[in-house]
């Protein structure tokens, strides 16, 4: 199913958010909330959503827009690699998140790796950078855009655990990967981590 309609959207909702955080002309503000509006009413047609939910949503959002910041943890020990059960879906995933507004994305990653799993961590070197919203990734729709950041990690102490967010933490051979949330990260992903860790000397990937 084509995804033009998640593009445009966003776009939308951009272009009204930017001109709402920077107009003052009363007559903007109105053309601005209608965008914005046009924007909601189109995903709500095509992610089932009342139109009011959706504005509702996107009308928290203010500033310039860029796309939000993910960070992932990638830890691999034994040549396996740890994933993290969510809660949410009961699928597997990197351990990861949203990164916070004044912290920097290698902390947040170290965070969140200890939070999700028990296992604390420090940073080797980043592995990827990617678009979340590229075709190539096959993420599910989301109606932010979204920048996903891996960084190799290597355990320094800890023991795995629950947490609010996640039902176990456990390492997985390539080729025993569980059921994966794909909202989170897809097979590709974690076949291309694998690769980087039989070579270290690769360069971090990109979009």
């Amino acid at each position: 199913m084509s995804l033009k309609w998640l593009e445009w959207s966003q776009k939308l909702q951009a272009i009204a958010q930017t001109g709402l955080t920077y107009t003052q002309s009363p007559y903007d503000i109105e053309r601005y909330q209608q965008i914005r509006q046009i924007a909601a009413e189109i995903m709500a047609t095509y992610a089932h959503e009342t139109p009011t939910y959706v504005y509702d949503l996107l009308n928290k959002e203010e500033g310039y827009a860029t796309p939000k910041v993910d960070v992932r943890g990638v830890v691999f020990h034994n040549d396996q690699i740890l994933l993290v059960q969510e809660r949410e879906d009961g699928c597997w995933t990197l351990p990861g998140g949203w990164v916070d507004v004044g912290e920097s994305p290698s902390q947040a990653v170290i965070r969140e790796v200890y939070e999700e799993s028990g296992y604390q961590t420090r940073i080797i070197k980043l592995l990827a950078l990617y678009d979340r919203n590229h075709p190539r990734h096959n993420h599910p729709p989301l109606r932010h855009h979204v920048y996903k950041l891996f960084f190799q990690c290597q355990i320094s102490g800890g023991n795995a655990a629950e947490s609010t967010e996640t039902a176990g933490a456990a390492f997985f051979k390539e080729q025993e990967i569980p059921e994966l949330s794909l909202t989170r990260v897809v097979p590709s992903q974690i076949s291309r981590l694998f690769a980087h860790y039989r070579h270290p000397e690769w360069q971090p990937d990109f979009d």
